[in-house]
């Protein structure tokens, strides 16, 4: 019973606290670089790497002057390959205009034919231009055999 009232506790203080933050929201996009490897029982393996493109949208609850959290819907295109992707990421403010972004990412996969939902980490860095614009570099981490890792290269306009 200490437990769930303790729980209904953090929520109100959290919610309270998000509600105080200051919310950005924006939109992003850029290319990416995405390596798959294929293991073929029979020829070992078979790295692959695609090109593609992502856009999406964010949005940025502050915390305070350091750390904010920061999910993100995008979509992604890869030759013939079509995927949503939502990190989620703790964001912390190492410098001024330079921010470390980590967490973890769901993965919706629209062309797979087992397996559409894959959940992998995300590593980031962005830097702020000026207030509104960012340029951000992100690198994810599949998990299972056929989940690609990728390299994300782009930029971000707060509206």
């Amino acid at each position: 019973m200490r437990l769930y009232i303790g729980l209904i506790i953090c929520t109100f203080i959290s919610a309270n606290a998000m509600s105080q933050s200051q919310i950005d929201v924006g939109i992003k996009g850029g290319l990416n670089m995405t390596f798959f490897k294929v293991i073929e029982s029979d020829f070992g393996t078979n790295p692959q790497t695609e090109f593609g493109y992502y856009a999406g949208a964010f949005a940025d609850f502050n915390i305070d002057e350091y750390f904010s959290i920061q999910p993100e819907l995008l979509y992604i295109g890869i030759n013939d390959y079509r995927f949503l992707n939502a990190p989620i990421y703790v964001t912390y403010e190492v410098a001024d205009n330079f921010r470390l972004l980590v967490g973890p990412s769901l993965n919706y996969f629209f062309d797979f034919f087992s397996g559409k939902f894959k959940v992998r980490a995300d590593i980031s860095a962005a830097y702020n231009i000026t207030s509104k614009f960012d340029i951000h570099m992100k690198y994810t981490l599949g998990f299972e055999e056929f989940t690609p890792n990728g390299l994300f290269i782009g930029v971000g306009l707060k509206i």
